[in-house]
Formats: C-alpha cells, sequence, structure tokens
C-alpha cells in the first residue's frame, strides 16, 4: 500500500509509563519503538499522542483493578512517566496532542476535547494510520474516533500493544475496530 501525501501516522501514547517499568506496563510496549521509527519518516504528516493527566485524574485508584476508572497513577503531566519513550523518535515537525487533561473525564481517544480532527482536516489529510499503546483502549478508541470523524483509517497491527487484561481483550479490539470500518495493515505492507 503506498503512503500518500494526504496520509498521516498517529503514534498513540508511546510513553515511560505505558512501558516496561513503567506505572502501567504494557507487556513488549517498548518492542514496537524501533518499528515505530522506520516507519514515521514516511509519512508527510505525523501526530504523537500522549496521556497528559493531572495528578488528582479521576482514572487514577489506589487499589486499581485495570478497567475503566481504576487505573494505578500514569502519565502524570511533566512527570517521567508521561515522557515519550528514550528511544522513540519524536520528529521536530510532527504534532504532540495530549490528552486527558481534564482531572474529572477519562479519555482515551487522541480526538476526544483535542483539535486534532481540524488539525488533520486543514493539513488535507484524508487516510490515518493508527499505531501505539494499548490496542485495547487509547489505539482503540482514537482509531473508533477517527472513523467518527470521516477518516479513511487503518490499524498498523504489528506496532501495536495491548494491556490484555483479561486476555483476549486486544484481539476483541482489533475485531471492534474492524466491525466499525477500521482496516487493519501491518507495517510491511506500507511504503
Amino acid at each position: 500500500m503506498k503512503i500518500e501525501a494526504n496520509d498521516a501516522l498517529i503514534v498513540v501514547d508511546v510513553q515511560n509509563d505505558f512501558c516496561p517499568g513503567g506505572a502501567l506496563a504494557v507487556a513488549g510496549g517498548d518492542g514496537i519503538v524501533a518499528g515505530i521509527n522506520a516507519l514515521s519518516p514516511k509519512f508527510p504528516v505525523r501526530v504523537f499522542t500522549r496521556d497528559w493527566h493531572p495528578a488528582d485524574h479521576c482514572s487514577f485508584s489506589a487499589d486499581p483493578q485495570f478497567v475503566d476508572k481504576s487505573w494505578p497513577a500514569h502519565c502524570v503531566a511533566d512527570t517521567p512517566g508521561a515522557r515519550f519513550h528514550s528511544r522513540l523518535a519524536v520528529p521536530a515537525d510532527a504534532s504532540i496532542v495530549n490528552k486527558g487533561t481534564d482531572a474529572a473525564k477519562e479519555a482515551y481517544s487522541g480526538f476526544d476535547n483535542t483539535p486534532l480532527a481540524e488539525a488533520l482536516r486543514a493539513r488535507g489529510v484524508r487516510r490515518v494510520f493508527v499505531c501505539g499503546l494499548a490496542t485495547d483502549y487509547c489505539v482503540k478508541a482514537t482509531a473508533l474516533d477517527a472513523v467518527k470523524n470521516g477518516f479513511d483509517t487503518f490499524a498498523i497491527e504489528d506496532l501495536c500493544r495491548g494491556v490484555d487484561i483479561p486476555a483476549g481483550t486486544a484481539r476483541a479490539a482489533l475485531d471492534a475496530m474492524r466491525g466499525a470500518g477500521v482496516r487493519t495493515c501491518t507495517s510491511g505492507e506500507l511504503a
């Protein structure tokens, strides 16, 4: 599949807290960094989302159950855990979208209460390719909202990793995305 001038890569939440050793680590989360770095230069438009939570965010729990509104504290704005993974190459011309900034609102999608849709339209983007962390939460929500916002949307399967608690939720997320009109591909199919 040929990457075109009106395509954008959306890299979701490849942050320290979602990688091994982080507060809400995704197994193998850092294993997608090299692939993203190799693919990113092929895209004319690149967006990097990040959770950028206030310290009192509603999703934080002292006894986390690893479900909606019951996560360990993670990606608190301006902390080391909120930084992009140290090996992730974030180009100087990339757009960075902060999400989850409202303490009272859970926000998984890069489109939720952000200017992302308008910014992509302003750049003439028609297709978006989504990858990152985690398949079953922020990648899924971002891809579903991309479709809702009228973008032809692809999830890059080999460049996503899921929380997968309980087991099978990452696979179910991909199925839900497909059911909503998101197409899947692999990084090797993009040129």
